[in-house]
């Protein structure tokens, strides 16, 4: 009886290795293969964006269809002007809606519903931000502006300011908030004083993934701040931005266009990454120290 019980447990044991030999592998096919197409994509991308990288791509403007040269200049600047006025609209917003959540809204009816409809804003897709914003923004003034570019980028960005203000606030140790307390500052000066600034790398990061994430929105700008083909750091008129030229240009019968397009993918690939590793790497390790 005892050698049964003993071979049945040394079959249990090789069927369990088994089965762990097949999911790893099956696991390891899948991150190969996710790590190929990842490579492939970034290979093309190098090879055809850095062809057209030069002084021009930087200081002049869109050509017009069929005239040889030309640059991004015009589309960089609008890219930072929505992107820069998104964030300092997205971040004051979220901060404090996160802190609310964070510190005063625990067990609180409206913070629930606050919480349901961050979540629903991080998942919508973007496109139906661009639309709403079209809808109130842009048909009702009657024109396309970088106003309407900006506040569809911010309602974007706000729910990821949001939920990660939150998220970070409520890993600082609660004896931190009972020792500011202890010392008699108001409930206020220990959200903004204390906490906030205990948790301030996570924040930080969390507004770098926010900038990071609305940099390469094409779908809300082609309905608020369209194109144009000039330079203008006009917000009220449509203003240009790098993912709506990069649209445009690559869907173009224009070689030059498309050489372009190439160019601004690679601009914007790779500010995302470095606005991605300035959040992971640098912020982590002040957290650590």
């Amino acid at each position: 009886m005892k050698d049964s019980y003993f071979q049945g447990n040394v079959d249990l044991y090789k069927e369990r290795v088994r089965a762990n030999r097949i999911g790893l592998a099956l696991s390891m096919s899948a991150m190969g293969l996710g790590l190929f197409a990842l490579i492939w994509i970034l290979s093309v991308l190098l090879w055809k964006g850095f062809a057209v990288i030069d002084l021009n791509l930087f200081f002049q403007s869109t050509p017009a269809p069929g005239t040889p040269g030309g640059g991004l200049a015009n589309a960089i600047v609008g890219s930072f002007l929505l992107v820069g006025l998104c964030a300092l609209i997205s971040t004051p917003i979220g901060i404090l809606a996160g802190i609310y959540l964070a510190e005063y809204g625990h067990g609180s009816r409206f913070a629930s519903v606050t919480r349901f409809v961050t979540d629903i804003m991080l998942s919508a897709p973007s496109i139906v931000i661009g639309l709403f914003v079209y809808a109130i923004a842009v048909a009702t003034v009657g024109n396309f502006s970088g106003w309407a570019g900006t506040l569809a980028l911010s309602l974007i960005a706000v729910p990821v300011v949001v939920r990660t203000t939150e998220n970070m606030l409520r890993l600082v140790p609660t004896p931190l908030r009972e020792a500011a307390a202890a010392l008699g500052a108001p409930r206020w000066k220990v959200s903004l004083s204390v906490v906030l600034r205990a948790a301030r790398s996570g924040v930080i990061t969390g507004i770098l993934l926010a900038v990071a994430r609305v940099s390469g929105e094409t779908a809300p700008l082609l309905f608020t701040a369209l194109n144009n083909q000039f330079f203008s750091m006009d917000m009220g008129a449509p203003i240009a931005n790098l993912p709506v030229v990069i649209f445009q240009f690559a869907m173009s019968p224009y070689e030059d266009w498309v050489a372009l397009a190439w160019g601004g993918a690679l601009l914007i690939t790779f500010s995302v990454l470095t606005l991605n590793i300035l959040a992971r790497v640098y912020f982590r390790d002040k957290v650590k120290a």
